[in-house]
């Protein structure tokens, strides 16, 4: 029952907003007793904190499986886009900014997480791109996976709609891309801005 909370209360919360949803609201959609509910979660915000963690290994778990398919670096930054496009696209705000706005302790306990889970997903395909002659050997690895997480987690933190969101995102891609592809990891990247438009 637990985990069914959390998946209905997870949905709600990405698709509603996560001030808006209340536990009325939760027992209401799945047809049961607000006590069930609090048997299993104190408070709203333990609640949102679960959700949160099963969210983010649902995210890394998908990224794990498109870095499987062994894409090129570039392909795979694409890859990984779409992936979040599908996963997001239903939702009008951004989760990221409304998840610092109402509940900046449980955001800030999040993004330590992701900023360590990303920085090691950044740093494995800058170095692939670079084994493949698609990125510039001599990159600063470190600065150019700070440059773009830091690129990436403030447009998600600071815009509200998420459609703007992942807009932004992708000019964020194509930036850190140019600025560290060879001349073949441009053409390669062209090829996916023509087939991503």
């Amino acid at each position: 029952m637990k985990e069914k909370i959390i998946k209905k209360a997870t949905d709600m919360f990405l698709k509603l907003g996560f001030k808006s949803v209340t536990m009325d609201d939760i027992a209401c959609e799945m047809c049961i007793s607000k006590k069930t509910i609090y048997k299993y979660f104190s408070n709203k915000e333990k609640l949102i904190e679960e959700g949160t963690e099963v969210v983010h290994q649902k995210i890394h778990s998908m990224m794990d499986e498109v870095m499987a398919q062994n894409h090129n670096a570039i392909a795979e930054n694409f890859q990984i886009r779409e992936m979040f496009k599908e996963m997001f696209q239903s939702f009008d705000q951004s989760p990221a900014y409304q998840l610092k706005k109402h509940y900046p302790e449980i955001y800030e306990k999040m993004m330590a997480n992701e900023i360590e889970d990303c920085s090691h997903m950044f740093r494995q395909n800058i170095e692939k791109g670079i084994k493949e002659g698609l990125y510039r050997k001599e990159t600063d690895i470190e600065a150019a996976v700070k440059f773009y997480y830091t690129l990436i987690f403030s447009i998600n933190e600071n815009t509200m709609l998420e459609k703007e969101a992942y807009e932004l995102e992708a000019k964020a891609l194509e930036y850190h891309t140019r600025a560290i592809a060879t001349a073949e990891g441009i053409i390669e990247l062209e090829k996916h801005l023509k087939t991503n438009i």
